[in-house]
Formats: C-alpha cells, sequence, structure tokens
C-alpha cells in the first residue's frame, strides 16, 4: 500500500467518523423544540398554562408595526399587515365622513378592537375554558376550550362567539357571529357582520406569548389580514386595575355630544 492510499484511507476515515457523531440539523431542531416545550409551564393535563397579566403592544392601526408594550414592560412588538385590500363597500365605510364613534359614547369596543388597546390583559385558564379579562372597560370573553362547536341560531353580538381548541402547544380561538357595528382598529378600518377571526396562541419561552390573528370579512375585505405579535408576562404581583369609561360621555370643552350624539339611522 503506498503512503498517498494510506493517506487518503485515514482522512476518509477521519471525515466519516466526524460525521456519524455530529448532530443532524433536524436533531439540533427537535432538541431545541423539546427543550422548549419542557421549560413552559403546564396545567394539570399537559395543556399550556397560559394564566397570567400580559403586556401587549398598543396597535391603533393594523397595518402598521409597533416595536413597544403598550404598559412599559419590554419585548412587545406587532408585526402589521400593511396595506389591506378592501371591497367597494368596505372603502365606502372607510372614507365616510361623519362617522358615529360609537367609543365616544361608551359602546363596547368589541372583539377586536378590544385586543388592540394597549392595557394589560389577564388570561385565566381551566381545562374546559380560557377567560380573557381586558383592563379596558372592565371587559370579559369566555372561550370555551371542551370540545364544543359554535351554537346554531346563535344572536349576533359585540364580542361574537368563541370555541377554542389545541393543536400540539398552540391554542386555537374561533370567533364568528358579530354584530358589525364595530372597527377593528382605532384607524377605524371596517368591519360587518360577516367577520371571522382566527387567532393562534404559544409560549415563546415562559414569559413570551407569540400571538398571530387573522381576520377575514369578504363583505369588507378581499382577502384575509394578518398580525403577528409578542406578548410579554408582567411582573409577579401585577394586576389589572379598574377602568371604567362613563355612561353619556361628554365633550368639556365644547358641551355636547361626540359627533352630534346621534348613532346612524
Amino acid at each position: 500500500m503506498t503512503v498517498r492510499l494510506r493517506r487518503s484511507i485515514i482522512i476518509a476515515s477521519t471525515f466519516a467518523t466526524c460525521f456519524a457523531f455530529a448532530p443532524t440539523p433536524g436533531a439540533s431542531q427537535s432538541a431545541a423544540t423539546k427543550s422548549q416545550s419542557a421549560s413552559i409551564p403546564r396545567l394539570a393535563d399537559g395543556k399550556p398554562d397560559f394564566n397570567g397579566v400580559w403586556d401587549r403592544p398598543r396597535v391603533g392601526d393594523i397595518t402598521k408595526n409597533v416595536d413597544e408594550c403598550g404598559s412599559a414592560s419590554k419585548g412587545c412588538k406587532s408585526e402589521g399587515s400593511g396595506e389591506v385590500s378592501m371591497t367597494a363597500w368596505g372603502l365606502e365605510q372607510f372614507k365616510a365622513k361623519d362617522k358615529f364613534d360609537y367609543a365616544g359614547y361608551c359602546q363596547p369596543w368589541g372583539y377586536t378592537r378590544a385586543w388592540q388597546t394597549e392595557y394589560p390583559v389577564e388570561l385565566m385558564q381551566t381545562p374546559e375554558r380560557v377567560a380573557i379579562l381586558w383592563e379596558s372597560n372592565n371587559v370579559f370573553h369566555v372561550v370555551p376550550t371542551d370540545g364544543r362547536d359554535h351554537p346554531k341560531n346563535q344572536d349576533p353580538s359585540w364580542m361574537g362567539n368563541s370555541i377554542g381548541h389545541f393543536e400540539g402547544d398552540t391554542l386555537v380561538i374561533d370567533t364568528n357571529n358579530f354584530n358589525g357595528k364595530t372597527w377593528i382598529d382605532t384607524a377605524q378600518h371596517p368591519s360587518s357582520e360577516q367577520l371571522h377571526v382566527v387567532e393562534r396562541v404559544h409560549f415563546i419561552d415562559p414569559n413570551h406569548l407569540a400571538y398571530e390573528v387573522t381576520w377575514e370579512d369578504p363583505k369588507a375585505y378581499t382577502k384575509p389580514i394578518r398580525n403577528n405579535r409578542v406578548f410579554t408576562r408582567m411582573k409577579q404581583g401585577a394586576e389589572i386595575m379598574e377602568w371604567w369609561c362613563m355612561e353619556n360621555n361628554r365633550d368639556l370643552l365644547l358641551g355636547h355630544m361626540v359627533n352630534g350624539g346621534h348613532p346612524p339611522k
């Protein structure tokens, strides 16, 4: 055997040994995923435990990015949708002058706009339901996670009807049956009674949540709208506070109701 051939065999053997013991990209990713999964809080049934008070970005306009928390925590952000594509009806609603500001009359903000506020939100979770407690207006919403479907012939409402289920460690919330009386955000992007909202929530790490929301409303928009956000767990001992909008809200400077005080006919 020549020296050159012997050297080639040794080199080949060395490379084979290195590759045999080197972790593959898939194995590394799997190990990282398992480590992350093991570190998140869980309920007794093994499902992720979202209980806690969470800070989140204030999203006044769903098309724009936000890089800060509404209540001064660190790590919140929102990836906006960019320009949205509206139907003729949606564009008419969006560009209408003298829109009725239902929030100025302390009417409900609705499910979608409640999620856009800057105030903390508390999640209270059991194996059968998740309760969402918003500090803004002290309103709440219950999401059953016990396997039920949306009820038939339900009455439309400001908050809609929600049902939830888990896909692995991701909580999926499906909400429909809105009354069409609210905007999606403070920028007054419209919604109709055909609005359908899907939210997906999972842990990034024990103190941060990934929140993805998709709005579908074929009456107002030609295609779905999506935002991706990060929520931050607030410090231990944090509690949501009392926050009220007063009925019969008035403009103290001008002395009259906002926009004349008459809802649309």
